[in-house]
This record gives structure tokens, sequence and C-alpha cells, in this order.
């Protein structure tokens, strides 16, 4: 039977074939629309993953980028107060290195002084100490330049 009552050729289906074939079509059709909604999740879950997984990446990068810029800055101040650190150092030893100096002298000139006060006493007693037997070492001197004794005088100054 067919179901135009004309002849169209291979476009006029039978009544049969069209049962058929309808039922198996809807349930292709439910199949592969089920199918396709499943793909269609997941390339969109699929396409949700890659763009968050870039998305999350890129905060990575920010925060990485954030810290490294802070780092530097840490490192900056550092390198800046260790730089004043040394620099403060530096005047406080060079202070103190005067300062040592100074007493060096100081301790040097009051040694000098003590040294020059203790020589000039003993000048002053061997002198004393001299001007008391040049009499006698001269007279002894004498006799034994002329072989015969000489009296010796023991009186200062003469």
């Amino acid at each position: 039977m067919d179901l135009l009552p004309y002849p169209v050729g291979p476009l006029n289906p039978e009544v049969t074939d069209l049962v058929f074939a309808l039922p198996l079509l809807a349930v292709a059709y439910l199949c592969l629309a089920r199918t396709l909604r499943r793909l269609g999740r997941a390339r969109a879950a699929r396409r949700d993953a890659t763009e968050g997984t870039a998305r999350r990446a890129a905060a990575v990068r920010a925060a990485a980028e954030a810290d490294r810029a802070r780092t530097e800055r840490l490192l900056a101040d550092a390198h800046h107060d260790a730089v004043l650190t040394r620099q403060r150092a530096r005047e406080e030893g060079a202070a103190r290195l005067a300062a040592a100096r100074e007493d060096g002298r100081r301790e040097q000139d009051a040694l000098v002084a003590r040294a020059r006060d203790r020589v000039a006493s003993e000048r002053a007693t061997a002198d004393a100490e001299l001007r008391m037997t040049v009499s006698e070492l001269a007279s002894e001197l004498a006799s034994r330049i002329v072989g015969e004794p000489a009296d010796a005088r023991t009186e200062p100054g003469s």
C-alpha cells in the first residue's frame, strides 16, 4: 500500500516501512540526543576546567609576582640597612681608633715625661756623686801618672 496514490518513485514510502522506521527513528533520536547532551556537558566541563585552570594559573602568577616584588622591596630595604650599618660601623670604628690613638699619645707623653724626669733625677744624682768623688779620682789618676802618692781633697766644688 502506498502513501501517495500516484507514483513518485523512491520518495513514495510504503506505510509499513513508515510504521517500522518511525519508532526506530525515535529510539535513535532519543539515544543520540542523550549522548549528545552528555558530550555537550563533558565539553562544557572540560572548557570550564581548562579556563578555570588558566584563571587559577593567572591568579597564582599574579600572587607570585606580588610576592617577588615584595621580596625585592624587602631585600632592597635590607641592603640599604646593611649599607647604613656598615657606614655607622666604619664611622664608629674610626672614632674609636682616633680615641685609642689619642689615649696612646697621652700615655706615651706621660711615659716620656716620667722617663725624662727619672733620667734628669738620675743625672743629678750621678752628677752629685761624681762631683764628690772627682777629687779622689783626680788625685788617684795623678798619683798613677806621676808615680808618687798625691793627697786627695774631698771637698766638693774644688
